[in-house]
């Protein structure tokens, strides 16, 4: 089964794309078939490549974000996309007027030995590797939770 699966932050330039091409990885490194892509609640960074800071994270742990450009979410991503996986609280009540929540889920409760209830936006906290570590920690709950249906069958 193909998993179609949305990430989504504030501007698409920070956290949705590092966890699009962190779960490409991880899925491609499974065997898993997965259809990823990313956008933001906002407006501010469409058609821009992912920030600089992020990238040179993400290259340094074998990441490449360089192809990404930011888009934003919109209402036919919930047709689209089978997940919508947020950053935290406010990108799921930005999304709240776009679409059914049940297809709305918070990235970090795959993740949910990390303490983590969101991830934390390196943009302002300037944590770039910090963000990319929980990112890498809940793209793996996620690929297994997703694993999880195809191994009772």
């Amino acid at each position: 089964m193909t998993h179609r699966i949305l990430f989504v932050c504030l501007g698409n330039i920070c956290r949705s794309p590092t966890a699009e091409a962190v779960t490409r990885a991880k899925a491609a490194a499974r065997g898993m078939d997965v259809i990823l892509d990313s956008a933001g609640t906002g407006d501010w960074h469409i058609g821009k490549p992912p920030y600089g800071p992020m990238q040179e994270a993400a290259r340094a742990k074998g990441y490449d974000l360089s192809s990404l450009r930011a888009r934003q979410v919109s209402r036919s991503d919930f047709t689209e996309y089978d997940l919508i996986v947020v950053m935290d609280d406010d990108n799921a009540a930005n999304l709240a007027a776009l679409g059914p929540a049940d297809r709305v889920a918070l990235f970090t409760q795959y993740a949910q030995d990390s303490g983590a209830d969101h991830v934390p936006d390196p943009y302002f906290t300037r944590d770039f590797d910090g963000a990319l570590a929980l990112i890498e920690h809940c793209a793996d709950g996620l690929l297994d939770a997703l694993e999880r249906p195809a191994r009772q069958d």
